[in-house]
């Protein structure tokens, strides 16, 4: 049986990529069982709870497919999975392939309202979920959603430590899938009978909307892990490797880097739910980690580390900084505290993974002054707006083609088309490339806010911000930040003439079930807005504004 998602069709140069290896026809699954095959008994993920050996995640993962299986799964249905990093994300996630069914790849963070929309539309039949994770009932938020959740047919529960005897009534604990998958069995029969096409839909991760919701950006088996091949030999990683992600899963930095790459080399991985510089720190001596992918402020985290000096970081050698640039300061200060790491930036949607990278043969001057190259297999163009190319150094749209690009948004392929000019996808990015082709991000046409490395569908917000009662007009803009890059500043036009504060917006978002990242963290009251004359807003003054107040308050 097949995903009932439409995708676009195969790229008309998709032998090609199959000829020149950047489409392997193999599934993350069967790269697992090729590390089970070869080493058993090496640590396969390290997380809160402690080490699993591959073989124990092969246990596991044969237990929760058979138990996916007992729950009436089918191959094409929908299984989410809205976990913290734990070895148990893997697990659902390669168990979900085994049956040939589809992950929906949710972030911890979202509430109410982002899951109430993204698991209908994937049209969840099961959801993966923490019993509680930063404070917040997760099987509340599912008992609140059930009525609008039509396909949704079970909730398993992972316990915040061992799993919990029983789950909430209505739910099933990790532990009772487990027993349930155990006692069924699936035979390599049944496996294979349900083994999954490599061109078929894989994984569907929710990008942020400009124009009002998310859309789910769904990836083929082929076009997701061609993402991930091109690091081992770019970056000299092997078996051996100890690769650490502290993003969440569910973003496709955590799931190429985190999920998909330690496997694909029989590696190891070491996570953690939420980044704590100071644990990463002690991490690293601890586990002899060599590679970090994340946001730039990550970095700045790790190098103002209060106890950075009082343990050994010899054997991290290599950080892909990654949603924003990297200060010169920063990079200085790296050389200075840790002058075995090598720290490079790298680019790329949800839409196309990772497109450029840098290495750590490149030049300081081109890591402080660029997003990298274009990795192996990946194409990139700088248009103007007429779609003609530009001279290098000019800068203009950034276009895209390759093995990596998704295969559409998830039932909006009118939309997906749109947003190419014929093969060569628009990521809605501007940049320039220079003679020695690498590329530089200039800005976006897009209208999102990059806060910390993750971004903010600011259409999103602005259409729940109309939902307030007294809001008339509003208008939400990206405002410089130190650490985090950039955080959201509403600028509100309201309908009468009462006080209205931050903690007032904030007190109605919670109730609207919004994600707390997405929340502002400036507001300002105006009685109108700066205007083009035929009334638009002008949000490119309101950044302005903003960014002035915020800086002389922040000297204040």
């Amino acid at each position: 049986m097949s995903s009932p998602f439409e995708m676009l069709p195969l790229p008309e140069n998709a032998a090609d990529f199959r000829t020149t290896g950047y489409w392997k026809d193999r599934l993350l699954i069967d790269y697992f069982d090729d590390a089970v095959a070869a080493h058993p008994d090496k640590v396969a993920s390290i997380d809160a709870s402690g080490a699993k050996t591959y073989r124990e995640m092969a246990d596991e993962v044969e237990a929760i497919a058979a138990g996916l299986v007992s729950l009436g799964v089918d191959a094409g249905d929908t299984v989410s999975i809205q976990l913290p990093n734990r070895h148990e994300w893997i697990v659902a996630h390669l168990a979900t392939e085994r049956v040939g069914a589809v992950t929906n790849a949710l972030i911890p963070i979202y509430r109410d309202r982002e899951i109430e929309y993204m698991a209908k539309k994937a049209r969840a039949k099961v959801i993966f979920i923490p019993e509680t994770f930063r404070g917040f009932d997760y099987p509340a938020m599912i008992e609140r959603l059930r009525g609008g959740l039509t396909d949704l047919q079970h909730a398993v529960v992972l316990g915040t430590g061992p799993a919990p005897a029983r789950a909430p009534e209505g739910f099933l604990s990790w532990s009772d899938l487990a027993g349930r998958g155990r006692a069924r069995g699936l035979s390599a029969q049944e496996a294979a009978a349900r083994r999954p096409d490599p061109d078929s839909l894989a994984l569907i991760m929710f990008t942020s909307g400009t124009t009002g919701r998310p859309k789910g950006a769904m990836h083929s088996h082929n076009t997701v892990l061609s993402g991930a091949l091109p690091w081992p030999d770019r970056l000299g990683m092997d078996d051996s490797s100890v690769i650490h992600m502290a993003s969440t899963f569910g973003h496709l930095t955590g799931y190429l880097f985190g999920v998909a790459l330690p496997i694909m080399l029989g590696a190891t991985g070491v996570f953690q739910e939420v980044w704590q510089a100071a644990e990463f720190v002690e991490l690293v001596e601890r586990h002899g980690i060599q590679h970090t992918s994340g946001a730039t402020p990550f970095l700045q985290d790790i190098l103002t580390a209060q106890n950075l000096a009082d343990h050994n970081l010899s054997s991290l050698v290599r950080f892909c900084c990654m949603g924003a640039p990297i200060p010169r300061a920063v990079v200085h200060a790296a050389k200075d505290k840790l002058p075995a790491l090598n720290v490079f930036g790298g680019w790329g949607q949800t839409e196309c993974c990772l497109v450029t990278m840098g290495s750590p043969q490149d030049p300081v001057e081109k890591v402080l002054d660029s997003d990298g190259r274009v990795l192996p297999g990946m194409k990139l163009r700088i248009v103007d707006d007429q779609g003609r190319a530009v001279p290098a150094g000019t800068e203009g749209r950034i276009q895209v083609r390759g093995p990596f690009l998704f295969r559409g948004y998830l039932e909006q392929l009118d939309v997906t088309r749109n947003e190419f000019d014929g093969d060569w996808f628009d990521t809605g990015d501007l940049g320039t490339q220079d003679d020695d082709s690498y590329v530089r991000l200039a800005g976006r046409t897009k209208d999102i806010i990059v806060r910390g490395g993750e971004n903010v569908p600011v259409a999103y917000v602005e259409n729940v911000l109309y939902e307030h009662p007294r809001i008339a007009a509003v208008a939400l803009v990206a405002v410089p930040h130190p650490r985090l890059q950039e955080i959201g500043g509403a600028v509100v036009q309201l309908k009468d003439a009462d006080p209205f504060t931050l903690e007032d917006l904030r007190a109605f978002l919670e109730t609207k079930g919004l994600a707390k990242p997405y929340w502002p963290e400036i507001l300002k009251v105006v009685a109108d807005f700066p205007r083009t004359p035929s009334g638009k807003i002008q949000k490119f003054k309101i950044r302005q504004e903003l960014s002035e107040e915020f800086s002389q308050e922040a000297k204040a």
